[in-house]
């Protein structure tokens, strides 16, 4: 009689530079929106897990922020998430696309020469690219790492994902489950609430005022029919708070507004809304305030 099928999990964490679809791809293997998905880069702030799982299998996938150099210490943070992303991975989904150099970031790409678990190219935006452009940079990936398997995609069209899940599933190592098999992501209700604000300040201002903005929720209370979350936006000068305020506050409420349509379809419950533009002018270098938005541990 045989035994009983083994059971498989890991970590797969998708690093890559800003911009080339990792946060687009997540959402795409894990079936949910749980990472914000703008044209703008530096999007993602945060590590964010999305986990799916099978009977005999769990896999955490974990978005990361794109790969840059630090201009201040929030963005040194957010670097240290891929560091350590790539320290404890047990298969790294390396996201590259169609439209940035190859060689950017050569550091990162002989990283991933040098690390002793399997690391997956995925080559992203393919359907904005030819044939011949994509057969090019899959050989100038496969000889740059040379044990890695290389999947060119569509994470918007979901086009060839199954192939790179069955890949993920294949290597997945033998264990027992990290997390409950009900659970689906490692963050809470609070958390996505702030990230849908951020994601609408992103789609709604442009220039530099959504690197200046961080999301805080002060309140987030349930009752039978909805929710109720009182949030702030934290921006670091009185000009940058009268551009999100907007003529007669138009643009905090169509903010607001859009947000709270998000959170609906987001959490499936009624959502009442309030949001509140503070300043503070030291919320990216200040350790004590990154802190508290949970940038620091």
């Amino acid at each position: 009689m045989a035994g009983a099928a083994k059971h498989k999990a890991g970590f797969v964490n998708i690093i890559g530079n800003p911009n080339v679809g990792k946060s687009t791809l997540m959402n795409a293997l894990v079936g949910e929106k749980l990472s914000i998905v703008t044209a703008k880069a530096q999007t993602t702030r945060h590590r964010i897990m999305g986990i799916v799982n099978g009977d005999d299998w769990q896999i955490v996938y974990s978005d990361t922020p794109g790969i840059l150099k630090p201009g201040y210490r929030l963005q040194e943070n957010m670097l240290g998430y891929v560091d350590t992303a790539i320290g404890d991975a047990d298969i790294i989904l390396y996201v590259t696309d169609t439209v940035e150099k190859a060689d950017k970031n050569e550091a990162y790409v002989e990283k991933l020469g040098k690390v002793s678990c399997p690391v997956i190219i995925v080559i992203n935006k393919i359907d904005i690219s030819s044939q011949e452009k994509v057969t090019s940079l899959m050989a100038w990936w496969q000889e740059k790492v040379p044990a890695a398997t290389i999947f060119p995609v569509s994470a918007t069209e979901k086009f060839n994902l199954e192939n790179v899940f069955s890949k993920v599933l294949e290597l997945l190592p033998e264990a027992p489950a990290w997390y409950d098999k009900d659970t689906f992501t490692d963050r809470n209700l609070r958390f996505f609430a702030s990230e849908i604000i951020r994601e609408q300040i992103l789609l709604c201002y442009d220039d530099e005022i959504p690197y200046c903005c961080e999301v805080e929720i002060e309140s987030f209370r349930e009752s039978e029919e909805r929710y109720e979350i009182a949030a702030v936006i934290n921006v670091m000068r009185d000009s940058q708070k009268g551009i999100i305020i907007g003529k007669k506050g138009a643009a905090l409420k169509k903010v607001g507004t859009r947000a709270r349509l998000e959170m609906e379809d987001f959490f499936q419950k009624k959502v009442f809304l309030s949001t509140f533009v503070k300043v503070d002018p030291d919320w990216r270098t200040s350790r004590k305030e990154l802190r508290k938005f949970g940038y620091e541990s």
